[in-house]
């Protein structure tokens, strides 16, 4: 046997249905539509439409809300940056940006919306140099603590 000789298994294809070609078709005049209305009609479709009940989704209550001027950061830990600078992959004696970090890979480039954000949690032992976007106050001590510099573009409220 060769390849010239494969055949589909029978009933595996079928014929397209010829709709609208005259009466003596069956299939014609209405062309398997039904009679009239919005249904019938091409490119309209009625999703969520229940008959004239309130939709589902009207009737389930909504919670929330999206905060438009709310900044969406690549959150970065301490833990995180040591981690990086012990396994080589960012150097402690330049200055540390968002550029050095996704090539690092210690962010993702999709997921820099405003930029990085270094959050306090762990451990800092190096001495760096780092231009960021946002530092939470416990990450700004931590930095500094070890000797190092932090430039942030949006400077934390602290607790008064």
């Amino acid at each position: 046997m060769d390849l010239s000789q494969l055949k589909d298994v029978g009933g595996a294809r079928h014929a397209r249905k010829r709709v609208g070609r005259g009466a003596g078709s069956g299939m014609g005049k209405t062309a398997t539509r039904g009679v009239k209305g919005q249904k019938s009609r091409s490119g309209v479709s009625i999703k969520g439409f229940e008959g004239g009940q309130m939709p589902l989704c009207r009737r389930v209550p909504k919670r929330g809300f999206n905060n438009i001027f709310g900044k969406i950061y690549a959150e970065v830990t301490l833990d995180r940056l040591q981690a990086a600078i012990d396994a080589k992959k960012l150097d402690a004696r330049k200055p540390v940006d968002a550029t050095a970090l996704i090539g690092a890979g210690v962010v993702r480039s999709s997921k820099l919306g405003d930029g990085v954000k270094l959050l306090g949690s762990g451990i800092l032992s190096a001495k760096l140099t780092l231009d960021i976007a946002a530092a939470t106050a416990s990450a700004i001590k931590a930095v500094q603590a070890a000797g190092g510099e932090i430039t942030v573009k949006v400077i934390p409220k602290t607790a008064e």
